[in-house]
């Protein structure tokens, strides 16, 4: 969704945290008009620096006018959707959307997503150094490392930007699809913020929401929950389990981690290769 633009528009980025302020930069080099709203009163030098690139701070607060008066409105993922001072830019129809949605927007590469309760930080770092070893042009981030908004600049059509993203990023995703997305487990989490176990599982179900059958759904198979959420998939599934037996997918078999298919099995990786602590 490169032709995507906000030259000349107001954005409103709220929180001033790591995502926050990559977006602010983002927009700003994209020619939008940004203000970056803030709960302290007090931030880093790293943050008023933002004023140096033309970007206005609103500290101590979210101002409900400000965020009416905005053509988008960007949240960063430490701040809650539901709450009373974006009822009126709601109202008015602005856009209101998290900062993963705004980067992969402009994303020219490929996205591979990692979500689930545990194992997203293991599992995105392990699979960035996988690619890199492999040759690949990867970019890790997300919710680990570096949100994806800096790495923007860095995007290429040969580029694959792997990304860890939780429920806080995806829940106000709306065109967000990767080219793979990796759910891993879903365990009851984030209720304080989620209100409830099926919101929590509906905003992480928003990872594969926009894929379509030319995109892939790596499952984990062993998960009740996750392989429920996941038959509402348009997505090619690749299936993967430890205990399940399989007769298409990803299984242990005696020393080796073999693919299953409808006609024979492929061996992958022996188990020896494998130093990662624990049974995985």
């Amino acid at each position: 969704m490169t032709d995507f633009s906000v030259r000349g528009a107001n954005v409103v980025v709220v929180g001033a945290a790591r995502s926050g302020v990559g977006a602010a930069q983002l927009l700003v080099a994209r020619g939008a008009r940004v203000t970056l709203t803030e709960q302290r009163n007090k931030v880093s030098l790293d943050v008023r620096k933002l004023t140096e690139v033309g970007v206005e701070l609103e500290l101590g607060g979210h101002r409900t006018d400000t965020l009416a008066g905005a053509d988008l409105i960007v949240l960063s993922p430490g701040v809650p959707p539901v709450q009373p001072t974006l009822n009126a830019a709601r109202e008015r129809g602005v856009p209101i959307i998290s900062e993963i949605e705004l980067a992969s927007r402009w994303v020219r590469g490929r996205i591979v997503a990692i979500t689930g309760t545990k194992g997203k930080s293991t599992t995105t770092v392990l699979l960035g150094r996988m690619l890199e070893t492999a040759g690949c042009v990867a970019f890790v981030g997300g919710n680990v490392g570096t949100a994806l908004s800096t790495q923007i600049e860095q995007s290429t059509p040969e580029a694959i930007h792997v990304v860890e993203v939780s429920s806080f990023q995806l829940e106000l995703t709306t065109t967000f699809r990767p080219w793979i997305s990796v759910f891993l487990n879903l365990h009851t989490d984030h209720l304080d913020r989620h209100g409830d176990a099926g919101s929590y599982a509906a905003a992480k179900a928003r990872i594969f929401a926009n894929q379509e059958a030319t995109d892939t759904l790596v499952v984990n198979a062993d998960d009740p929950e996750v392989l429920r959420l996941a038959r509402e998939s348009r997505a090619t599934r690749l299936d993967y389990a430890v205990n399940a037996p399989l007769d298409d997918g990803v299984v242990v078999s005696q020393d080796a981690i073999i693919r299953r298919t409808g006609v024979g099995f492929e061996p992958l990786v022996p188990l020896s290769a494998v130093h990662v602590l624990g049974r995985h």
